[in-house]
């Protein structure tokens, strides 16, 4: 695997950074950085050592239909997921990295058409989210975008996708967006980003459809 591109550590009157040193340089490298932060009180920390793992940009959407009311969400394989002792297939909304150069509303249009093949006609941002704070700089742009949801069997599947070349094999499946919405709020979907996309439609359901609706 060809390893990422991270650049170096913001510079912050508040950080002294004392070395920085690469200990894996794979797909996403990992760096051990020794510094000292200024405190709350305004003295200076102690000589601190993090391991600092470098993923970079990253987009994320949640596909919604207006119209029909419904959200498209996606189904695979995680072995974090296994790891942590959870069912190792998540539900999930269309995400990926940035590549080098590459906007967010660009990843996030991309990575919808590669993962669910579905089209965004428009996106709507939510915010940016900092997934792992306490380990790594991946920083999440969330969007929630406008498609039209394709026809689905009794159980809501409406097909399979992904890329072949990256051997993704993913589900996915059409939701109402009520059922979805009621899930993440009982705490049903422990991937973070898919819930933050629904609770946050959850609260601007109406404001968004009115919203695409003039346009």
């Amino acid at each position: 695997m060809v390893s990422r591109t991270i650049p170096p550590l913001h510079i912050h009157p508040d950080v002294t950074l004392l070395s920085e040193r690469r200990v894996w340089d794979g797909r996403f490298p990992l760096d051990e950085i020794r510094f000292r932060h200024r405190r709350f009180d305004s003295a200076l920390s102690g000589e601190r050592v993090w391991e600092l793992w470098g993923r970079g940009r990253a987009a994320a959407v949640l596909p919604y239909d207006p119209e029909a009311d419904a959200v498209v969400l996606m189904e695979q394989f995680r072995l974090p997921a296994l790891a942590a002792g959870l069912d190792p297939v998540l539900v999930e909304v269309p995400a990926g990295l940035c590549d080098a150069g590459e906007a967010v509303e660009i990843t996030a249009t991309r990575e919808t058409q590669e993962e669910i093949g579905l089209a965004v006609d428009r996106l709507e941002r939510i915010g940016d989210f900092l997934l792992t704070p306490g380990g790594s700089d991946e920083l999440a742009a969330l969007f929630v975008g406008r498609v039209t949801a394709p026809a689905a069997d009794a159980e809501g599947i409406a097909g399979h996708a992904g890329l072949a070349a990256e051997h993704e094999d993913i589900r996915a499946r059409v939701w109402p967006a009520s059922r979805a919405i009621e899930t993440a709020l009982a705490g049903g979907f422990p991937n973070s980003v898919t819930s933050l996309a629904l609770l946050w439609l959850a609260s601007r359901r109406d404001w968004l459809r009115a919203h695409w609706s003039q346009s």
